[in-house]
């Protein structure tokens, strides 16, 4: 009996697993599906995350509309996607200028992607601006800089894009925030201030929209790796401050984020917090227990500035 349950487990485990396989399988299959000639606008398709879901919509048949702020890096991503794609099974992108922190050129922006197909389905913002330092040292007009780039630039895309997805009844507005939108982390401020205002805009137009028949969803990563290396924090990091400083290291892929994003669309889901069990439990104690949060981060704010000091 012994021997036979030694033989049964492992043929237990393959199964199961090879059960999630094909689910995930069959998930991703339906959501590339899902997608099939829909119109997908990517506000910064030159970004680790904005790469991936061109990769991905691309893959799935969708018409893209690759937005970024170099023309040279957009036609060279339009060449790989091209190169590695099925053209009976996908459509050519378009390529469009687009700077958010530029917001006097949004509007016009705005209509220039609107001619490239007529109507958009799904609008992913993605585009991000991020600046680190002390409050004292963070000038007011690199505080406007990012609040362009992060709130009003992707709120005034959205609003020039609205009436086209209300008059259709139809449209998916999709927002790539951050766990920095939920908590702020020092020496970040603008970048968390601008996080916390464009969920909250987006928040509130889910319910406005809802009667219309458009879906506004919102996918948080903690952070976002910017590449396949994981650098360790120096030795010079304080004990409660690694979890900062290790953000690339607990950071979620582009790819995991690009292949949320095409689940979310399909499903979709309104809110998606992707983030390891640490990011997840300071968002927790932040909510319900606020003054033992305030004051961990304080405590590792004093250990970082006596670190430097000591230097």
């Amino acid at each position: 009996m012994g021997a036979l349950a030694v033989l049964i487990l492992p043929l237990l485990v393959v199964g199961v697993s090879g059960i999630i396989y094909i689910y995930r399988s069959v998930v991703q299959l339906m959501s590339k599906s899902a997608v099939r000639s829909k119109v997908v606008v990517i506000t910064d398709a030159l970004s680790g995350v904005g790469k991936e879901c061109s990769r991905v919509f691309h893959t799935g048949g969708a018409r893209l509309v690759l937005c970024g702020k170099d023309l040279d890096k957009l036609e060279a991503l339009y060449d790989a996607l091209n190169s590695t794609a099925d053209p009976r099974a996908t459509f050519t992108p378009k390529l469009v200028l687009l700077d958010l922190a530029d917001i006097n050129c949004v509007q016009d922006v705005a209509k220039e992607i609107l001619d490239c197909y007529g109507c958009v389905d799904i609008l992913i913002n993605n585009a991000s601006a991020k600046v680190r330092g002390t409050v004292q040292n963070i000038s007011l007009e690199v505080d406007q800089k990012i609040m362009d780039a992060n709130y009003f630039g992707p709120v005034t895309l959205t609003k020039a894009l609205l009436p086209n997805m209300i008059s259709r009844r139809t449209g998916q507005i999709v927002l790539v925030n951050n766990i920095q939108g939920k908590l702020g982390i020092p020496f970040r401020a603008a970048y968390a201030a601008s996080k916390h205002a464009a969920l909250g805009f987006f928040d509130c137009l889910r319910a406005e929209l809802q009667e219309f028949g458009v879906c506004v969803s919102s996918v948080t990563p903690s952070f976002i790796r910017s590449d396949h290396i994981q650098p360790e924090p120096s030795k010079s990091d304080s004990s409660i401050w690694k979890f900062f400083s290790r953000k690339l290291a607990y950071g979620v892929h582009p790819e995991e984020v690009a292949e949320e994003i095409l689940r979310t669309v399909n499903r979709k889901k309104q809110e998606v917090f992707l983030a390891n069990p640490i990011a997840k439990a300071a968002v927790y104690i932040r909510t319900f227990f606020p003054d033992i949060f305030f004051a961990v981060v304080a405590a590792g704010v004093r250990e970082k500035y006596k670190t430097e000091d000591e230097k």
